[in-house]
């Protein structure tokens, strides 16, 4: 009867080594997998029969099983790409997508605008964030949808000429200074402000007109400039900022605008961008706040998971706000392929949360967390696992002759 059990027992160790020879096939298989996360056979004997009427000193296992696999949650290290998309969490936490109505998680950050603008995993699952307006978070999580993103325009409202006007020049000299400002519509207006040289003291005329013809402005006046070539008085009094009022005609038409002629700084002085100097006029510098509608030309993710448009209007403007979600149990999460996890009762409920808060880690963008699988101790349990499979075949290939002999007994 214990020789028939002990071909059992060796059963058991062929079973339970060859189960774990698979979780060690499918560590090494995926060491190039990004964001996965290896796996550990756990063994446990076999209740062992008791012999003797219950008596604990003659006890004999049956064998071993497979309890279970565990996995391995430890960080991997990161790989730089070049794609603004692919992402690496620093740290606990799963990027969350969504799929057929349902929600999975992952630590693979793989992501690609695909041709509806969402942000997409090369498998088709969705990556899940919050809409970002005006730097304030809106609405609930949802789908990171960057199509028909764009820049609003912005009116200019301020403009800084820097230019010089030739102190030397004769009386009746001119010389114009192209003021480039933005409507509200994000339309361009070209404002031409022509500089007339008077006589006698070193001061010039201006007047102020518009290359369009649907906009009608006038502003006119006089700047003078010390022995020094800086600007000292404008209009006749000390120098100050001045306001150009613009109103426009045609369907549609912007909105009315004022703007700025910013010639002093805080204390009331001249800036030192217009300047009367004995040299050629010339335009050097000009500097307006506005800017026209911009479409979206790049990403980039920071390392809370906001994500910024770069538009070619020269603006950025953060979008989305990555979701992360992590678990209390995150070994109890089921394993349904594609390098995604969906939650279970063993790991209880996802905690929702952002990138740098709490116990989450921080994104990387541009980069990816390769697989955490370390092949050399990989190689060092399969070896093991091999033994342990050989030494189980042996043992019922030694019960096997035993048995023999035990028969060849009547002969």
């Amino acid at each position: 009867m214990s020789l028939v059990s002990a071909l059992f027992t060796g059963v058991t160790g062929l079973s339970g080594n060859s189960q774990a020879l698979e979780v060690l096939g499918d560590n090494i298989s995926n060491v190039n997998t990004v964001g996965f996360k290896s796996s550990r056979a756990v063994f446990g004997d076999i209740l062992s029969t008791i012999l003797n009427n219950g008596s604990t000193q003659s006890q004999i296992g049956r064998g071993s099983q497979l309890n279970g696999v565990i996995q391995s949650f430890s960080q991997g290290s990161f790989e730089s790409t070049e794609n603004s998309l692919d992402l690496a969490l620093d740290g606990a936490g799963f990027f969350t997508v969504a799929k057929n109505g349902g929600n999975f998680y992952t630590r693979a950050g793989q992501f690609r605008l695909n041709d509806n603008g969402l942000v997409q995993s090369l498998t088709g699952e969705v990556l899940q964030g919050t809409q970002i307006d005006n730097g304030v978070l809106v609405g609930s999580v949802t789908n990171v949808d960057l199509a028909g993103v764009q820049s609003q325009p912005s009116a200019t409202t301020s403009f800084t000429l820097g230019a010089n006007l030739n102190a030397a020049a004769s009386a009746g000299t001119t010389f114009t200074s192209p003021i480039s400002t933005i409507d509200s519509l994000g339309g361009t207006n070209v404002l031409n402000i022509t500089f007339t040289k008077q006589a006698g003291a070193n001061q010039w005329g201006y007047s102020i007109a518009s290359s369009t013809s649907s906009t009608t402005s006038v502003a006119s006046g006089t700047v003078t400039f010390d022995t020094s070539g800086q600007l000292s008085l404008v209009n006749g009094a000390a120098a100050a900022d001045q306001t150009i009022n613009l109103t426009f005609t045609g369907d549609p038409a912007p909105a009315a605008q004022t703007l700025t002629w910013d010639l002093v700084n805080a204390a009331g002085t001249t800036n030192g961008k217009l300047t009367g100097f004995a040299a050629q006029s010339n335009n050097n510098s000009l500097v307006q706040d506005g800017f026209s509608t911009g479409t979206l030309v790049g990403l980039n993710v920071d390392g809370s998971g906001t994500i910024q448009g770069l538009f070619n209007n020269g603006q950025t403007d953060n979008l989305f706000q990555v979701a992360l979600a992590d678990f209390l149990a995150p070994t109890g999460l089921t394993r349904v392929g594609s390098n995604l996890f969906a939650e279970s009762a063993a790991s209880g409920t996802a905690n929702p949360g952002t990138a740098g808060t709490g116990s989450f880690g921080t994104i990387v963008g541009s980069s990816l967390e390769l697989s955490n699988v370390d092949l050399s101790s990989q190689f060092v349990s399969l070896i093991q696992t091999q033994q342990a499979f050989q030494a189980a075949a042996r043992i019922i290939n030694t019960t096997d002759d035993l048995l023999t002999e035990t028969v060849n007994l009547v002969r």
